[in-house]
């Protein structure tokens, strides 16, 4: 029986194309799927018998017969009866091997590392760096959420760009508001909205109480404010309810928000890869401590004109009337130089103001984007994330 198996397998493998015909055509024998690689995530080679077809080590097929030596359950299924969130965007056969699923028990029989994903059971290939995804339970477009930090209910929006298919995981940005801001306005001015449909990753714009982020003596008037606790919360409550890519994870704000940003890569460098603050500094040292756990990629703009952040840094009042010393715009960049051990020079500044160390610690990158005659303003989401996207964590 498995050597007419194989056998069909063979054939149907070599109409599909030469690229399947050396994978498809050894023997796998007796296994199920969980003693090979069948239905692990896979962008080349899969072996144990298996080709990757569709981003999925399987084999083609033309009878449900022919998938159950790879596992109990197994069916031949077409690519164009499969759910649209399921399918692949090219696919390279016409049907292959699969275990459709309702949630992560159907998948209990292949192992541990098999979840439910987009209605079929996949592992995460050996290394990915992206988790396996769990069942969707977020709508395409905006979703209102809550999280309890200790006895605090916290909220925050999330939105799933058009693309978003459950099937692969996604870059996650947190996009903070200035003081006094909202979620709603900070999506409105900020610009990552619109670079999320078009870039393919998910956002989320939290809320902060008072509408103020606890970043050392500025701006809340409460010091018992876990706004760490929070943005690290809210990142859990995502990954299990979307597909998040857990080392592709990123944080952007505004003003306070932008303060919000630098206070995680500060505290939180082994959950965000990297920050795109604007419109903000790093406080003194003694005001706010800041010894991330690993090199993290930052780029922050700023405007020479800013009245309310002055670009050259100093002693200020801030909005909750405590006496805060801001490092200015350059000294950030030299502070996070030094907390990211970059060598060498910074580059010219380009056509857009931006001037980068590139020899960083951990590959990462240091950047300064300044606006001459520039106010408070957002910094670019397009240049923010080119920068962003290229770091991960370790």
């Amino acid at each position: 029986m498995r050597t007419r198996v194989v056998a069909t397998a063979c054939l149907v493998a070599s109409v599909a194309g030469a690229v399947l015909l050396v994978s498809a055509c050894r023997n796998i024998g007796p296994q199920t799927g969980s003693e090979t690689n069948f239905l692990t995530s896979c962008d080349a080679s899969c072996g144990d018998g298996l080709a990757c077809i569709c981003g999925v080590c399987t084999q083609a097929c033309s009878v449900a017969d022919e998938c159950a030596a790879l596992a109990s359950g197994a069916e031949c299924v077409a690519v164009g009866d499969r759910p649209v969130e399921a399918a692949c965007a090219a696919a390279e056969s016409a049907a292959f091997c699969d275990l459709s699923c309702s949630g992560d028990a159907d998948c209990e029989p292949l192992g541990a590392p098999f979840r439910c994903q987009g209605g079929f059971c996949r592992a995460p290939a050996e290394g990915d760096t992206a988790a396996a995804c769990p069942v969707t339970t977020l709508a395409p477009g905006d979703n209102a959420r809550t999280v309890t930090v200790g006895d605090t209910t916290r909220s925050y929006v999330v939105r799933l760009p058009a693309s978003y298919t459950g099937g692969s995981a996604m870059p996650l940005v947190l996009d903070f508001h200035t003081l006094g801001g909202t979620p709603a306005a900070e999506a409105e001015a900020s610009g990552y909205r619109e670079l999320a449909e078009t870039e393919g990753f998910i956002v989320a714009w939290p809320q902060g109480i008072d509408g103020a982020w606890n970043i050392g003596p500025c701006c809340t008037t409460s010091r018992d404010v876990d706004d760490v606790g929070f943005a690290r919360a809210l990142v859990q409550q995502v990954q299990a309810e979307a597909c998040v890519d857990v080392k592709r994870v990123y944080a952007v704000g505004v003003a306070n928000g932008g303060g919000m940003a630098y206070h995680l890569a500060c505290n939180a460098a082994d959950v965000f890869a990297g920050v795109a603050p604007s419109a903000f500094d790093l406080l003194a040292e003694s005001e706010q401590p800041c010894d991330p756990v690993r090199p993290v990629t930052e780029i922050s703009f700023r405007g020479t004109a800013d009245v309310l952040v002055p670009y050259e840094g100093g002693p200020q009042q801030a909005p909750n009337g405590e006496d805060i010393t801001l490092l200015g715009a350059v000294g950030t960049f030299e502070r996070w130089a030094e907390l990211n051990q970059c060598t060498g020079a910074p580059s010219a500044e380009d056509s857009n103001g931006c001037s980068t160390y590139s020899s960083c610690a951990g590959g990462a990158e240091v950047t300064l984007c300044t606006a001459q005659g520039g106010g408070m303003a957002w910094g670019s989401p397009e240049i923010g994330w080119a920068t962003l996207k290229r770091h991960s964590l370790p």
